[in-house]
């Protein structure tokens, strides 16, 4: 008799165990829409937001766009539907989405914008991402460290290169730049043979690489069939290799006409292995496994019913609202330090990269 009744006690606190186990697998589930594969960075950031959530007991619907505006809306509609917690979204057009973010407000469903702000919409309620206008910042800093200005005498040759017109962040970039780049501009140390600046003229739809080599190609041949260009800013690595690819075309990238200055963000492999070869000058890395556990984290303190961590109240003015965010730092890379910050760290593996 006692050997049944330790027997029935075993297996009531094993079944405890199990529903506790349930209990914590079971928060409901978050929408992730993230805009692209086409960028190695967009697939870490869903492969970690995945699983940073999962570890918080949330299943998580991940769906890419590809860089489709209609379709990253079917998507987050039918989230919507299926009555997700809450929407993670890293958005194509952040102009686009005020309808289903409406449907979504009306559902109870939270909204936290993911590194791109939503712009047009009340119902965004936080904004997880990195300091955008620091990121120009450093990406600029590069280039004039690179110059080494402001003691070189120059002038030099400069060409600007913008994001996505339809991405906030693509104009937070460029500002940071201009801040940095303007005062030797006027100063007549750097030059737009150009002429071309303001997101108006130099801004890449989509990010788009080929975009950006094609734009190159047009510079070059208009403005540098005698002289030089010294420095490129570009904003995201997938540019800058476009941009490389359209020097090299040209003659650039030999022991008589090295390649200019040219930066990037987001610590691309490509874009590593291509500042390892003496091609592009510098990147931008931002953790992505830090933005998704920020992002998490916003998750768990709304679904608890709490607050969540933020620390800029002033920023981001989404046209409707200033929406409360969470930014994180940029660190800049170039060939002298890509090992301590992307190997050490264990965001890459050696391997990866060599």
């Amino acid at each position: 008799m006692k050997l049944i009744k330790t027997m029935m006690a075993m297996m009531a606190i094993g079944m405890a165990g199990f529903i506790t186990a349930a209990q914590a697998q079971d928060k409901g589930t978050v929408g992730v829409a993230m805009p692209t594969k086409s960028s190695a960075r967009w697939i870490a950031d869903g492969d970690n937001m995945v699983k940073v959530l999962q570890a918080k007991g949330y299943k998580a619907d991940l769906q890419y766009a590809e860089d489709d505006i209609p379709n990253q809306l079917a998507q987050i509609e039918n989230m919507v539907t299926k009555g997700v917690k809450v929407l993670v979204i890293a958005s194509i057009d952040g102009t686009t989405l005020s309808d289903v973010l409406q449907k979504a407000a009306d559902k109870g469903i939270k909204v936290i914008a993911y590194d791109r702000l939503i712009k047009g919409s009340a119902n965004v309620d936080y904004y997880a991402t990195f300091d955008n206008f620091q990121v120009g910042v450093i990406q600029a800093t590069s280039l004039v460290n690179a110059l080494k200005l402001p003691g070189a005498k120059g002038p030099f040759n400069v060409e600007l290169f913008g994001g996505s017109p339809d991405d906030n962040n693509a104009f937070f970039f460029y500002d940071g730049a201009m801040s940095v780049l303007k005062p030797y501009i006027d100063k007549g140390q750097l030059v737009v043979k150009s002429k071309q600046m303001g997101m108006d003229k130099v801004g890449t739809l989509r990010w788009d690489g080929a975009v950006a080599q094609a734009r190159m190609d047009n510079l070059l041949s208009a403005y540098y069939t005698s002289g030089r260009v010294d420095a490129v800013l570009s904003p995201y690595d997938g540019l800058s290799i476009g941009i490389l690819s359209s020097l090299k075309g040209v003659g650039y990238g030999t022991p008589k006409q090295p390649y200019p200055f040219v930066s990037g963000q987001d610590a691309e492999i490509a874009s590593v292995k291509s500042m390892l070869r003496g091609e592009q000058y510098s990147t931008v890395f931002k953790d992505t496994r830090e933005l998704a556990k920020v992002t998490a984290n916003m998750v768990d303190a709304m679904m608890a019913g709490k607050k969540p961590e933020i620390n800029d109240t002033k920023t981001y003015n989404n046209g409707k609202k200033i929406v409360p965010s969470y930014l994180l730092k940029p660190v800049s890379v170039d060939a002298t330090n890509w090992k301590p910050i992307l190997i050490d760290s264990g965001y890459y593996k050696e391997s990866q990269i060599k």
